[in-house]
C-alpha cells in the first residue's frame, strides 16, 4: 500500500519552489550570482531560457512530488510545523550536502555555495508549506 498523492497541492508546490527561485535568482541574488559563477549578463541572452524554465519547473514539480510522498508516510498527517521541519530537514539533511560536495570538487566559491544553498533551505520550506496547507 502506498501514500496518497496531493497531486493538486503537488503541482502548486511545484509552482511555488519554482517562483522561489525566480526571486531568489531574480530580484534578489542574480548580479551575486552571476558574479560568484562567472556568467555574463549577455550569455544568457544566447540561452534557451524557455526550456530551461520549462525542464526546472518540471523538476520542482517532482521535487514537490517526493515530499508529498514522505509526508504521506506520517499518521496523522504532519501539521505545518512539522511540515516545514521535514521540508527543510530534506534540504539540509540530502540536498545542501550532495551541492556541498559537487562544489567542493567544483572548487566553487563558498558565496555561490551560500546563495544556491539558501535558495534550495528556502523552496524546500515553500513547497512543504504549500503542501501541507493544502493536503
Amino acid at each position: 500500500m502506498g501514500t496518497e498523492i496531493h497531486w493538486l497541492a503537488v503541482l502548486v508546490a511545484g509552482v511555488a519552489g519554482f517562483l522561489v527561485g525566480g526571486v531568489w535568482y531574480g530580484a534578489l541574488f542574480s548580479k551575486a550570482w552571476m558574479a560568484a559563477r562567472g556568467v555574463a549578463p549577455e550569455s544568457v541572452d544566447k540561452s534557451n531560457v524557455g526550456l530551461m524554465f520549462a525542464i526546472t519547473a518540471m523538476l520542482d514539480v517532482v521535487m514537490a512530488f517526493f515530499i508529498d510522498h514522505v509526508f504521506g508516510t506520517y499518521h496523522p498527517a504532519p501539521d505545518l510545523n512539522l511540515s516545514l521541519m521535514i521540508a527543510g530537514g530534506l534540504a539540509l539533511g540530502f540536498v545542501i550536502p550532495a551541492m556541498g560536495v559537487n562544489y567542493l570538487y567544483q572548487q566553487a566559491t563558498r558565496k555561490l555555495f551560500v546563495i544556491d544553498a539558501g535558495h534550495w533551505l528556502v523552496a524546500f520550506l515553500a513547497m512543504g508549506a504549500v503542501l501541507s496547507l493544502m493536503s
